[in-house]
């Protein structure tokens, strides 16, 4: 049974209390069909919320068989399954692919033929058994609806939560939805709740909560609601409630509740014993699988994704292709070898000629060496942000409900850094190999110069990443991560040597600065000497290029889990 008992819930604004829930009480048993309805804004989904845990109420309890949730423990993920108004599916998936990564993630199977015949029962359930191939996106609003529905269905839930899957559909999908909802609540004594402003095929729910400024109104069986608020169509009650305030309907409601609950419960025991021995006993929920189980499915969904997306794998080609090409148009014949001067000292104008040629030839040299080390790191650092600006934030609402349905933080986050892990060596290593090959940049050894390339790369990919799952939207995240990209250059003091305050300030925090100038000390001495004479700005040795980069690592990396373990429903 699912109990309600004086529930509240207040936000914060302008330093005020508002309420948006107040002392709302019901009571349904198992088996039960029950739709919360009212006017736009009276707080429907606000207390679909609160039933199933996403917001906590600031008063009151939430029990279920007896046990109040916030103080004896919550139901577990895979007992409780919510439906929001947003699609939660991959649109480049199919229908199955979607499925089976909702089972991977939410429900332990014992072996392969376990997990086929949960994909078809699920499928079957919703009567999307022949649309198991087709994409996502290519359904239709109902079909998705129906999906979304499938996605809860796989851990069996005992509580199912619906918000508003029944908008924007025809009459003849709205009508299917509902009774697939009804059929459901039929199946292991599951207790099925739907928010709907719909007010059609009521003769289908076992009760409705009437909601109305926050407050519960009404909690009865359909049939009753023209009785009980004085209306000879149902379509008016909806103009009735705005004749009186939310309280006096909540307090005349009051003195009739009991008296509808013991209905309401004598209506519920009739259609249990009318079910015993079909599937009228609570059901058991499934077994959440483990981190590795979910990691690897997170990964290859992911991988999946990004094959299917051939937009995003254009972009991503033309970058690899691209931005490596970039770098070797400024010496396409190499870089060539610097010169020694003279051991003898100039006798002749032509002597000083010689000299200053050779002394020019160098300083050009290293103005080259240094641009185009600039200019690897910084095109690594805007790849770095195009990897991750938009990795979580543009899947937020998704993951958001897979976390409420079990999906641990640490999975996802270890499943984003596998992922992102092959772009960034792939990028990295592909981009110090084309441009060694034909620039031929002259460090004494190749390593150096990989390991921070493949170095600044993740740290802007991290950091961006950490962007991604701290920003509030996906366009607020792409901006901030191209901001942070257009400080490298100017910043990095490869151009023009920054004032020393300003220097040491901002030095931390520049990536491209470490990686450059880690690369810049370890190139072959002569070519040192001629970059350092074409520059003002001191370099630090490689080695501290590692130790900062692989800070900046660490830092997005954290920034990444605080902002994948924070909450952010919209």
């Amino acid at each position: 049974m699912l109990e309600l008992r004086d529930i509240s819930f207040t936000i914060q604004k302008d330093g005020h209390e508002v309420p948006l829930i107040q002392e709302v009480t019901f009571k349904v048993s198992e088996g039960h069909f029950m739709a919360i309805v009212g006017p736009s804004g009276c707080g429907k989904t606000t207390l679909l919320k609160l039933i199933a845990g996403i917001n906590v109420e600031s008063g009151g309890q939430v029990c279920w068989a007896g046990r109040d949730l916030s103080t004896e423990g919550d139901l577990e993920p895979a007992e409780i399954g919510y439906v929001p108004q947003f699609s939660v599916a991959y649109e480049n998936l199919t229908v199955e692919e979607n499925i089976e990564a909702a089972i991977r993630l939410r429900a332990r199977t014992e072996n392969r033929e376990a997990f086929h015949d949960l994909t078809d029962r699920t499928l079957s359930s919703v009567g999307l058994g022949e649309l198991r191939e087709r994409p996502v996106r290519v359904l239709s609003g109902g079909q998705k609806r129906r999906l979304s529905l499938a996605l809860e269905l796989v851990s069996s839930p005992v509580l199912l939560l619906c918000d508003e899957v029944t908008s924007g559909l025809d009459p003849k999908s709205e009508e299917e939805i509902v009774r697939l909802l009804h059929d459901l609540s039929r199946e292991g004594g599951r207790v099925v709740i739907i928010v709907t402003h719909s007010l059609a095929h009521l003769e289908l729910y076992d009760s409705v909560l009437v909601m109305h400024q926050g407050r519960a109104v009404y909690h009865g069986p359909p049939r009753a609601l023209e009785h009980y608020f004085g209306v000879k169509e149902v379509e008016d009650v909806y103009p009735q409630l705005t004749k009186r305030p939310g309280e006096d309907w909540q307090r005349s409601w009051e003195k009739h509740r009991e008296e509808y609950n013991h209905a309401l419960l004598a209506a519920g025991k009739a259609v249990r014993q009318h079910k015993v021995g079909e599937s009228g006993a609570p059901g058991t929920s499934a077994e959440t699988p483990g981190f590795l189980a979910q990691f690897f499915a997170l990964f290859f969904r992911r991988c999946r994704i990004f094959v299917r997306d051939s937009g995003n794998i254009t972009l991503h080609a033309a970058i690899l292709l691209g931005f490596p090409f970039l770098v070797v148009i400024f010496a396409m014949k190499g870089v060539g070898v610097t010169r020694e001067l003279s051991d003898i000292l100039p006798q002749t104008m032509a002597d000083f000629e010689r000299d200053r040629q050779v002394m020019s030839d160098n300083l050009g040299l290293g103005r080259l060496v240094s641009g185009l080390v600039m200019f690897q790191v910084i095109l690594l650092t805007l790849m770095g942000s195009n990897n991750s600006s938009r990795e979580i934030a543009g899947e937020r609402h998704i993951y958001e409900k897979e976390k409420l349905g079990g999906v641990r933080a640490s999975s996802y986050l270890a499943s984003k850094l596998a992922f992102l892990g092959i772009l960034v060596t792939v990028q990295s290593t592909w981009m110090a190999l084309f441009v060694q090959g034909i620039c031929g940049i002259p460090t004494v050894t190749f390593w150096p110069q990989l390991a921070l390339l493949l170095l600044v790369n993740a740290a802007m990919t991290a950091v961006c990443l950490g962007i991604s799952a701290l920003a509030k939207t996906a366009d607020q995240a792409s901006l901030l991560g191209v901001y942070l990209v257009g400080f490298q250059l100017p910043l990095s003091g490869a151009l023009l040597a920054l004032p020393p305050v300003l220097d040491w300030l901002t030095r931390p925090f520049i990536s491209a600065y470490w990686s450059w100038s880690g690369i810049m000390r370890s190139l072959e001495k002569p070519f040192y000497n001629a970059v350092d004479q074409v520059t003002d700005t001191a370099f630090m040795p490689a080695s501290a290029g590692y130790v900062v980069l692989g800070m900046h690592v660490v830092l997005g990396l954290f920034l990444a889990y605080i902002g994948v373990k924070k909450p952010r429903w919209e």
